[in-house]
């Protein structure tokens, strides 16, 4: 049983060494890895630093260049809204001409009915038309041309006078036949 207690603490003791062994080597792994975090901030801190002082040199530069390149970009955008608002502009203008002509044709068409709607009152009234008055008025004149002639050979020693009021009775008699003669028969008048 002595054996025993002697092995016993001697394994024990083993134990307390290689315990103290595994805690000194995870001591030693924890203090490398704090030096390591510790140069990596620092490293870390350092390359911030450079960075500023390289924007503070090249800065000015940078934004020139920048600056630059905004222009261009400004440029090529403006190019690119003209184009699009003339292109915008010319889809406008053609829809106005499009709206332009159907209100011209739309006019017109309503111009037409209010003509032919007004012929039409006319002729019902018995209002005769440019015909009816053109074609009277030839009537008229021929008939007038053979009265004169007429006239001319009854009495070619009549004075002016007398002439003048034999020409005018039976112009005056055409003239009445015709106005009995077209309300008689309303044609249809063209304005």
């Amino acid at each position: 049983m002595a054996k025993l207690k002697k092995s016993a603490l001697k394994s024990s003791a083993a134990l307390k060494d290689s315990a103290r062994k595994a805690a000194g080597k995870k001591q030693a792994q924890a203090e490398r890895l704090g030096k390591s975090i510790t140069e990596s901030a620092q490293q870390i801190w350092l390359a911030g630093m450079g960075a500023f002082n390289r924007a503070q040199t090249e800065g000015g530069k940078l934004f020139e260049s920048l600056v630059r390149d905004g222009l261009s970009l400004e440029q090529t955008a403006r190019k690119f809204a003209g184009n699009r608002a003339n292109v915008v502009r010319d889809v406008v203008e053609g829809r106005v001409d499009q709206a332009r002509e159907r209100a011209a044709d739309t006019w017109d068409k309503l111009e037409k009915v209010f003509e032919d709607r007004v012929q039409r009152a006319l002729v019902k009234l018995g209002v005769p038309g440019r015909e009816d008055l053109s074609a009277l008025t030839d009537r008229v004149e021929r008939l007038t041309a053979e009265l004169r002639k007429a006239a001319g050979d009854a009495a070619p020693k009549a004075t002016k006078a007398p002439a003048k009021k034999a020409a005018k009775a039976p112009a005056r008699k055409a003239a009445k036949t015709a106005r009995k003669t077209a309300r008689k028969k309303p044609a249809a008048p063209q304005i």
